[in-house]
């Protein structure tokens, strides 16, 4: 068992003391920094980057090289898991992840296969044994994956989507065809993020970035009961340490005991909720992440650390809080106003533990 020189994070996400409280950003390894943009054009392009474990791991330490972070997360995509079913993801300028083969016809449905990690998606694995290495035990890794229904809302779509018109209509008019793929896609996502626990993660993370679009029933029948069985599935204890899970449904305000009841260490909450009305609706059962506004970022170093006050006033007094943005970083962000956020959290946190 390896000791952790910074293992705020795990203890905040346990629940126990801390000194103050542990903070990291979504996509803290991104635009916004200058230095990813430069390893970025070596790598040709995103893919290039996420496909080469010499990349992910040199974009993966960028951030922590500039600011004092409590976490790494390894670099890769949500929609790794479908381009390794075959279904051609590719990137186009300024549209976002696109897939060149969606799921149209059931027999393409039907022929779905779970893909094995260790040889389908060997570059993230070896990704996350490299920035294990490279991090030297400094601070832990997180890994992650995307939620088996925001997996089928891309792999349906054949991309983002404003009203999820395609994958709405399977679910209305063909739930069972969709709970097929959602099938498919929790077993995918139990023995990916169980590959990344063995090769080193520390803590896994689920993104539901999709789950709020789903009307009340839709989304405890085709999503949280996935994510259920994904908490359930995971490897609890590796290496001696237990292996913290976190659950982030993006809208997900409505279900938070529901989340919080599945067995996840961790609820991620975006900036529509109040954390300190989270924290009383879940009591102690889950710590919480979040969930200061990305666009506080935009402001004056000031105006920052009045916003983190803010949040830290709200959680209040105690441990299971875990600082970070309520979505991921905006690539417009200035980074110097990154430093002004981590030191803010770290500096004001102490007087609430």
């Amino acid at each position: 068992m390896t000791k952790l020189k910074n293992d705020t994070l795990i203890r905040a996400l346990l629940r126990q003391p801390t000194p103050y409280t542990p903070v990291w950003v979504m996509r803290q390894a991104g635009r916004y920094l200058p230095e990813y943009n430069q390893t970025r054009a070596r790598a040709g392009n995103f893919l290039g980057l996420c496909k080469n474990p010499d990349y992910a791991t040199e974009v993966t330490m960028q951030p922590l090289a500039r600011y004092a972070l409590d976490a790494a997360i390894v670099f890769s995509d949500i929609l790794t898991i479908p381009d390794a079913m075959g279904l051609g993801l590719y990137f186009a300028d300024g549209e976002g992840p696109k897939f060149e083969r969606p799921l149209r016809e059931e027999w393409e449905i039907r022929n779905l296969r779970v893909p094995d990690p260790s040889v389908h998606l060997r570059y993230v694995i070896d990704a996350v044994s490299q920035i294990r290495r490279a991090l030297a035990d400094e601070v832990p890794l997180i890994g992650f994956s995307g939620s088996p229904f925001t997996l089928a809302c891309y792999m349906i779509e054949g991309g983002a989507s404003a009203d999820f018109r395609l994958v709405k209509t399977m679910l209305y008019q063909q739930p069972a065809l969709l709970h097929h793929i959602l099938d498919i896609n929790s077993r995918a996502v139990i023995d990916y993020l169980n590959a990344q626990i063995e090769a080193g993660a520390q803590a896994v993370m689920i993104f539901d970035t999709w789950g709020g679009a789903l009307a009340d029933a839709a989304y405890r029948e085709f999503s949280l009961a996935y994510l259920q069985r994904i908490i359930a599935g995971l490897k609890r204890e590796h290496d001696g340490a237990i292996i913290p899970s976190i659950v982030f449904t993006k809208g997900g305000g409505l279900w938070l005991e529901d989340i919080a009841a599945i067995g996840c260490d961790g609820v991620g909450l975006d900036w529509t909720v109040n954390i300190g009305a989270a924290r009383r609706r879940v009591g102690d059962r889950v710590a919480l992440q979040g969930n200061l506004d990305p666009a506080v970022l935009f402001a004056e170093p000031a105006i920052i650390r009045g916003q983190v006050q803010q949040v830290l006033d709200a959680y209040g007094h105690g441990s299971g809080h875990i600082f970070n943005l309520g979505h991921g970083i905006s690539q417009f962000t200035p980074p110097e106003h990154v430093a002004t956020l981590v030191d803010a959290v770290h500096e004001l946190s102490r007087a609430h533990h």
